[in-house]
């Protein structure tokens, strides 16, 4: 047993998670993890004569079969599903993509259907039918239809209008244009794309016009990252499809993995000309992605639609509702519950009346024989429909009248307007407002939401000399800032903004060598590659780190002008010289750095190097003077919060090259490990290295992101970062934006682990994970009033929750279980499993939750929305996701509420959001102000909305003791039908939508009156029922104050005005007015709108009510309207107006005394603000956290400055991406570089 146990537990170093690697997606099979890492000869031969031995197995993973132009094919019976019954559809999804609900045919079904699934809606249509009734009717039918009839038709506009813009943004997606054989695109189709189009479908690339059919893509809507990567097609298709009647006579036939969400990964095999070819990610062209800096390029389609692999990362739609939706619907729920029990109370005393009173009153008499028991019966269906009213059916329609008016207001929020790319806030749902006020958590992704994705050249430490201060020419600071005139160099692109005139003066005079040098190894390092467009140079690089270093030396002298496949060319301040490049020495994330072997003009060899200190600095030279120096300027720069790189060099003899290349030839044409073998062979030459100096690059932050972090962290939201950027990059971007600070106590994936290893092994002690009886009290992880955070990358996220995959014999995939015992075990151990991998993640989401700050990096979009969902389900709390890519799709649908970046990066995260902006500082306004405002507002609205109802119903229920229980009601069937729709609803209304405590500067300035939404302090079922008694309370004087004035009265013409009617209307016109002085009371923000309202409501009320009464009226509809002159003869009275002034006085003045002792006595923070708002209207302005710097002490390591996979090393020494006409061949077999072409990574 314990050997079973530690075999779960417990885990190999080999093992062990690398921080550097994004973890495959969860849906790889077994076999694809078996053959991970197994290397693939190049030879075309081993293919051939493999792919037949291997088809049977590669069919049984690769059953998605394309046939190169050629419909037909995909039409075939076996390719049919089953959708309905026998109604059949093709596997093969259709290009064009849906994110509607309905269209012509199904909106009205469909969208009753789901307005009925309201257990209210259902309800008021099932009372309806009841009313329909005459034996227990005593209401006219129109009084419950004329308010559904209102509720359905608003929420259906409702929707139709969101449905609308929808279909025009699916619209705008699908009818982007393409280039097609056929009319429109499907699997199998051969397309033409051009340079900025956008790619329709996952397509297979065939040729192009740029060299050896190269082709680059901008993958901005995928990851938010603008860098180009490349992609080649196969060198059969590039060589035979050139042309177009090659194209539409191509025959390929195409075996791959089914769709799945794996977007850096893919597995096939292309079938032509009576060979097999293997295809792998570098030849897909993904949907969502850019074609740039290519001409024209052709494809084939291999997915689809929703088959795609952006579409597959969306996630599923889900319905989202908020937490007051489903507390209103429980309340709801109770309301049901009340009104049966009072409805049985009633009917059944109406049984026990007719028993005792009722039989024996002849002028009772209705001329049917029913017993006491039947008609008790009829009046609990009577009593149902007469007191319907306490469920509110304009309660539903009122709040979504509310929530699109507050969505309305979001969208005109001019604070919230990007003008630079005249793009505004938009609330693209209307039915999650208040839940933007009761947020615990927001998960946001790094590239393009915190960042811009824009690397800036800040400063420099060269031979120990910090650069990029404000500094004149000779050397002395400034606080005056002005800009470094870049006009003498012809080069200079004019977009670098330098401050330190000293340096220029450095590089002008040459006094420092190594400041040139600086600049030159800037220029000639790197595999940036150079294009010239109107006689502008463009530079296009694998990372913008790279392009922001390339571009900094341009501009200060050293201009990178082009390069074949063995020189580079380099403008050094005006004179051009060309170097031979003898190798290039790529970077990858174990190597953390990259080098170039150059032979000068001069004859000698020089290798130039840059990459991270920890790695630079095992590689130097014992005897470099500088090594302290630089040390503390990256302290320097890291506490700023720079991305840096160590620049070095090295010269080399001739003898130690030719050995040395001997072994790097040796490695270039491996068969097997030939990235390792290459790797060792660096090594050796990258040593005994002359330390330069040190870049510093800004990952520039979006405007005021620091200062939204800060404000939301007042306001007790705690931020996650999820990105797939590595762990160096996510941490220094952690300290940019404050989220880390220098006091931080970070915590790693091994720590994290550590600590739940311990905890679990504690509660395995206590009983273990399936102990369910008194469970123990919670442990924290950390002592109290330290401030951690926690940093984790994809694959230790992995482990720790026990999701990844492990490796199975093929023996025990075969083996089942053959007898119940064996049965019953292997379900009592999948249970177990499940239990300890449900408490294993419960423990780490406890832990990360004790953490001020959490970054998850290097995590797939699956990892992100599973992060989103532990928290979800473990804490209950509220969460928010925003991102700006179509990997965080996932996790914006999974989060409660989604947030989309809007912007260059595309359009697929703000399609699939409910809220988009272009501003991550936009997200402070989004929530502290709109987010608590529609909350109070919200709470408000439900709180008054089900108080007024209450005391409007529970008068007929005080009535019924003084009518024999009989379901009569005390109000004139009109008012019944009115009084929610026109006498109370517009003051209520104009509440929820424009009522506020504080204005939107106090609510920014004080972030702590964010928490009383957290809390749910204004809306749950204690303040419910509170209501509910205020109702009781306010019904029972409304019915007894003038029941007592009614009682054996006389008026001043001697007649008495105790009769039913004039009963009705005194009751009816103290119900109006005192709900309508109530809002008044309710209401902190007063506006001429709000006035009107409230005092037009009571006009609107009399008005009405005297024109039904009207003898006129009664003449065109003698049924319809039966109190003709009641109003003009009851409010006439002085003594029915002195009644109705004191029913509203007594229930009014103890509300205005309880409110005011309560803010004299306890008054909640957002009082106090409004007692000293005119002091604290002066806005506070934000201040960045100074850092403390201790020089010599380095705290963290900064990141350093390089792109997450290998750049375009491979691309440049192989010569298939240079334009320029090949070399003769003796020049080439003369620099001895023919033989170093080394074969793309697949």
């Amino acid at each position: 047993m314990n050997t079973e146990r530690d075999s779960e537990t417990t885990f190999d170093e080999e093992s062990q998670p690398n921080d550097e690697v994004v973890p495959y997606s969860d849906d790889e099979t077994e076999d694809e993890l078996e053959d991970q890492g197994t290397a693939v000869e190049p030879e075309q031969n081993r293919v051939n004569r493999e792919a037949e031995k291997k088809r049977e197995t590669f069919r049984k993973d690769c059953t998605w079969q394309v046939k190169a132009n050629d419909r037909k094919f995909h039409e075939q019976p076996h390719f049919m599903n089953t959708k309905f019954f026998c109604i059949k559809e093709s596997k093969y999804a259709s290009n064009a993509i849906k994110t509607y609900k309905y269209n012509g045919f199904t909106f009205l079904p469909m969208n009753l259907f789901e307005q009925f699934k309201r257990a209210a809606n259902f309800y008021f249509l099932i009372l309806l039918i009841l009313q329909a009734i005459p034996q227990i009717s005593t209401l006219a039918w129109y009084t419950t239809l004329v308010p559904l009839l209102l509720v359905l038709g608003i929420t259906a506009i409702k929707d139709l209008v969101d449905d609308v813009a929808r279909h025009k943004m699916d619209k705008e997606i699908n009818n982007r244009t393409c280039e097609v054989i056929k009319d429109d695109i499907q699997v199998g189709d051969v397309i033409r794309l051009k340079k900025n189009d956008f790619i329709p479908a996952d397509i297979l690339l065939l040729s192009s016009s740029e060299p050896n059919s190269l082709c680059y893509v901008e993958t901005a809507e995928l990851d938010g990252e603008t860098n180009l990567k490349f992609k080649m097609a196969l060198e059969i298709t590039d060589q035979y499809l050139q042309i177009e009647d090659n194209l539409s006579t191509f025959d390929g036939f195409i075996e791959c993995e089914e769709p799945n969400n794996r977007l850096d990964k893919f597995t096939g095999t292309l079938f032509w000309r009576n060979q097999s070819f293997p295809l792998d990610a570098d030849k897909i062209l993904l949907r969502g992605c850019v074609i740039r800096n290519t001409d024209v390029c052709h494809g084939l389609v291999i997915f689809a639609g929703a088959d795609t692999k952006i579409m597959k990362n969306s996630g599923k739609t889900r319905f989202k509702r908020t937490k007051i939706d489903y507390l209103m619907n429980y309340m709801v729920y109770t309301i049901f519950i009340v009104l049966i029990l009072v409805s049985a109370g009633l009917a059944i005393g109406h049984a026990y009346w007719e028993a005792q009173i009722g039989n024996y009153s002849w002028y009772l008499y209705d001329g049917e024989n029913a017993t006491p028991s039947y008609r008790g019966f009829l009046n609990f269906w009577g009593y149902i429909i007469v007191l319907n009213t306490m469920v509110p059916i304009s309660l539903y329609v009122s709040v979504e009248v509310i929530r699109l008016g507050q969505s309305h207001f979001i969208n005109w929020d001019l604070q919230m307007y990007y003008a630079e790319k005249d793009t505004p806030a938009k609330a693209r749902t209307t039915t999650l407002n208040e839940q933007l006020g009761q947020i615990h958590y927001i998960f946001s992704d790094k590239t393009g939401t915190l960042t811009q994705n824009i690397m800036t050249f800040k400063k420099c430490c060269i031979n120990g000399n910090i650069y990029g201060d404000h500094r004149d020419a000779s050397q002395h600071s400034h606080s005056k800032i002005e800009l470094v005139d870049f006009s003498w160099n012809t080069f200079a692109d004019g977009k670098l903004a330098f401050y330190d005139h000293y340096l220029i003066e450095q590089i002008q005079s040459g006094k420092e060598p190594e400041v040139r040098q600086f600049f030159f190894l800037l220029s000639i390092c790197h595999t940036v590659m150079v294009d010239r467009i109107d006689g502008q140079i463009n530079y296009q690089a694998a990372s913008p780190d790279e392009g922001a270093l390339v571009n900094a030396a341009r501009n200060f002298g050293f201009a990178f002008l082009a390069r074949t496949q063995n020189t580079i060319t380099v403008s050094e301040l005006g004179t051009e010289r060309t170097y031979s490049v003898l190798a290039i020495l790529d970077f990858n994330s174990d190597r953390k750095r990259m080098s170039i072997i150059v032979r000068t003009p001069e004859g000698s060899i020089r290798l130039y190097c840059k990459g991270a200190d920890t790695v630079i600095y095992e590689r130097l030279h014992q005897m470099n003077p500088m090594k302290q120096e630089t040390q503390d300027a990256l302290d320097v720069f890291a506490s700023e919060t720079l991305r840096t790189l160590c620049l070095c060099y090295k010269e080399i003899e001739e003898e130690e090259f030719a050995e040395w290349n001997k072994k790097f030839m040796a490695a270039s044409v491996a068969s097997s490990n030939r990235d390792e073998a290459l790797d060792k062979v660096y090594e050796e030459i990258e040593k005994d290295l002359i330390l330069l100096g040190a870049t510093a690059i800004e990952d520039k932050l979006q405007d005021g992101v620091p200062e939204t972090i800060s404000k939301l962290a007042k306001a007790d939201i705690k931020i996650w970062v999820l990105t797939g950027d590595k762990k160096e990059t996510a941490e220094n971007i952690g300290f940019a934006c404050e989220l880390l600070t220098e006091d931080t106590t970070i915590c790693y994936g091994e720590d994290i682990n550590s600590l739940l290893h311990t905890r679990m092994e504690n509660q395995r002690n206590r009983g273990g994970v399936s102990a369910k009886f008194a469970p123990p009290a919670y442990e924290p992880f950390f002592p109290p009033g330290e401030n951690r955070a926690l940093i984790i990358t994809g694959s230790w996220l992995n482990e720790i929750l026990l999701e990844k995959k492990t490796k199975r014999s093929n023996i025990l995939k075969l083996k089942f279980p053959r007898t119940e015992e064996e049965r019953r075990m292997r379900s009592q151990s999948r249970r177990r499993l499940e239990e300890k991998k449900e408490q294993r993640q419960k423990n780490f989401v406890d832990l990360a939750c004790e953490c001020s700050a959490v970054i998850c990096c290097r995590v797939t979009p699956k990892q992100k929305a599973m992060v989103v969902d532990l928290v979800k389900r473990y804490k209950k709390a509220i969460t928010l996701a925003i991102g700006d890519g179509a990997n965080d799709v996932n996790m914006i649908k999974t989060a409660h509420i989604g947030v989309g970046i809007s912007g260059q990066e595309g359009m697929q995260a703000v399609m699939s959001s409910d809220y988009s902006f272009a501003q991550f500082r936009y997200l402070q306004r989004l929530l502290l102000v709109h987010g608590r405002w529609s909350y109070i507002r919200m709470c408000k609205f439900l709180r008054y909305f089900f108080y007024k109802n209450f005391a409007f119903t529970l008068v007929h229920f005080w009535y019924s003791f003084f009518n024999g229980y009989s379901a009569q009601t005390a109000y004139e069937d009109w008012f019944i039908t009115l009084y929610n729709v026109l006498y109370s609803s517009l003051p209520v209304l104009l509440m929820g939508l424009l009522d506020q405590d504080v204005s939107d500067k106090l609510s920014l300035r004080f972030p702590g009156l964010y928490v009383v939404g957290q809390r749910d302090l204004l809306f749950n079922y204690k303040r419910f029922f509170v209501s509910l008694l205020h109702g009781v309370l306010t019904s029972m004087v409304l019915f007894f104050i003038p029941l007592g004035a009614y009682l054996q009265t006389v008026g001043q013409d001697g007649e008495a005005p105790s009769d039913y009617q004039s009963f009705a209307v005194t009751v009816a016109s103290a119900l109006v007015i005192t709900v309508n002085f109530q809002i008044g009371l309710d209401t902190s923000y007063w506006t001429f709108v709000n006035a009107f309202s409230i005092f037009g409501s009571i006009a609107l009320y009399f008005g009405i009510m005297f024109d039904f009464h009207s003898a006129g009226i009664h003449v065109l509809f003698p049924s319809a309207f039966q109190f003709t002159g009641t109003a003009s003869n009851a409010l006439r009275q002085p003594y029915i107006w002195l009644t109705i002034i004191l029913t509203v006085a007594v229930c009014l003045l103890p509300v205005v005394a309880i409110r005011f002792l309560s803010m004299t006595i306890w008054p909640s923070e957002s009082d106090k603000i409004q007692k000293h708002r005119k002091r604290l209207k002066a806005e506070e302005q934000w201040k960045r956290r100074q850092n403390v710097f201790r020089r010599g002490v380095s705290s963290r390591r900064s990141a350093y400055a390089f792109s997450h996979q290998r750049g375009y090393a491979d691309l440049i020494s192989s010569g298939r991406s240079i334009r320029k006409k090949r070399s003769p061949l003796d020049a080439i077999i003369a620099d001895g570089t023919a033989e170093y072409r080394r074969t793309v990574e697949s």
